[in-house]
């Protein structure tokens, strides 16, 4: 199509040529026309701002038209639609899909932190040989693990030491040992104490004190000692001495206990009112050990064990410690450094034993004692623990056989005789 500047110029015939009319078209811009390049630009639509707004098709509305490229009319003259107010306003696309994945990284990011915590955290622990010679018991039903609290004060400086209360020996010596039974169907796992003063054979070394066979033979020997006593194969161990449970607990800001009564005990360092209420590090040691001020002896001293493990456990489990990537991070590495596990132990182990404890708050978890029949006997050892014989086989048989276990068994209270 010709411009429509462009006009006719007639020109000479050259010599020879027809006499036809010849015209040539000139193509020269006149003066003040624009460019063509300047006239695409003025063409070109106009850039969509944030407020843009569309028609029912999905297409922008501009301020000087209709939809699409300018406006419904040429050269876009045609008056902006009017907009109804009640409508809500129409944004510009993907905004909303760029914060929801916003979102989902940080999620990603926070599941990934949550598990490499525990992971590298498992890494660092300290190993032991726990696994006894000779023969065992068959495997039986579910898995069986000894927890076990000790005394001992490797690490402990001098000031540490006056802290805690724990005095100056040396050496270790089990101040709990709790059975964790996790069956592999129906039934609640359960948490078994041990008194560490029962009268037992120990392999090798006659009849003594439970905890002695710690003291003479370490892991291993405390292992084959209760592997024989009650028929239970153990397929994992850990172990964490005073100083650690101090640091664990002040890792999570201190554990929340409803203490059952008045106890002031000189010698474990407390002196706490009836109530719940937080207990630091020191305070709660002091807790679990107290001994000599407790009508129950060590029978109380285990049930309260038991409990306060329990409490740890639920503690950290709250969203205060886990979605708090510090605490988290504290919580997992204090547990880690505080602790000795068995060659065998593996990760899954730890987490059913920290889940068996967790459940003891909220009654998942029996927390039961080894059946008794006398608590002060008089033995080669001294004064020590004696068990039911006849209750005792049966609880541990029923733990074997995978019976399900939903209630406490007779005689499992710590009452002898109960």
């Amino acid at each position: 199509m010709p411009d429509d500047h462009a006009r006719p110029i007639p020109r000479r015939p050259a010599p020879g040529a027809p006499d036809d009319d010849v015209y040539v078209v000139d193509t020269r811009r006149r003066r003040g026309a624009p460019s063509p390049a300047t006239a695409r630009r003025a063409a070109a639509p106009a850039p969509l701002s944030d407020d843009t707004e569309y028609d029912e098709y999905g297409r922008p509305v501009r301020a000087g038209g209709g939809a699409g490229s300018g406006g419904s009319g040429r050269g876009g003259s045609a008056p902006r639609p009017a907009r109804d107010p009640r409508e809500p306003r129409t944004r510009r696309p993907g905004r909303g899909r760029r914060v929801f994945a916003a979102l989902v990284l940080l999620l990603v990011a926070w599941l990934g932190f949550t598990a490499f915590a525990p992971w590298h955290a498992w890494s660092t622990v300290s190993r032991v040989d726990d696994a006894p010679p000779g023969d065992r018991p068959a495997q039986g039903d579910g898995r069986t693990y000894l927890l076990v609290g000790s005394d001992s004060r490797e690490g402990l400086s001098a000031a540490d030491r006056r802290k805690l209360g724990t005095g100056t020996a040396e050496g270790r010596r089990t101040d709990s040992i709790i059975l964790v039974h996790v069956p592999s169907g129906s039934g609640k796992p359960a948490l078994v104490s041990v008194p560490r003063d029962s009268f037992l054979p120990i392999p090798g070394h006659g009849k003594n004190k439970v905890n002695a066979s710690f003291a003479i033979g370490g892991p291993q020997l405390l292992v084959q000692t209760l592997e024989q006593a009650t028929g239970l194969r153990i397929d994992g161990y850990v172990e964490i001495g005073f100083g650690g449970f101090s640091t664990v607990v002040d890792s999570l800001g201190g554990v929340e206990i409803c203490v059952p009564r008045n106890i002031k005990d000189p010698k474990a360092h407390i002196d706490l009112r009836k109530g719940c209420q937080t207990l630091d590090g020191p305070t709660s040691l002091g807790y679990v050990r107290a001994r000599y001020s407790d009508p129950k002896g060590d029978i109380g001293r285990a049930e309260r064990q038991r409990q306060f493990l329990g409490a740890v456990m639920k503690q950290a489990a709250t969203p205060s410690t886990v979605l708090v990537p510090w605490r988290w991070w504290s919580f997992t590495h204090a547990a880690a450094s505080s602790v000795y596990v068995g060659q065998e132990t593996g990760l899954s182990d730890a987490y059913r034993i920290l889940s068996t404890l967790r459940k003891v708050s909220s009654g998942e978890a029996l927390s039961l004692v080894v059946p008794l029949s006398d608590l002060n006997a008089t033995t080669s050892a001294g004064s020590s623990v004696l068990w039911d014989e006849k209750r005792a086989a049966e609880l541990f048989r029923l733990l074997n056989d995978g019976t399900a276990l939903d209630s406490p068994p007779p005689g499992t209270d710590g009452t002898p005789g109960g």
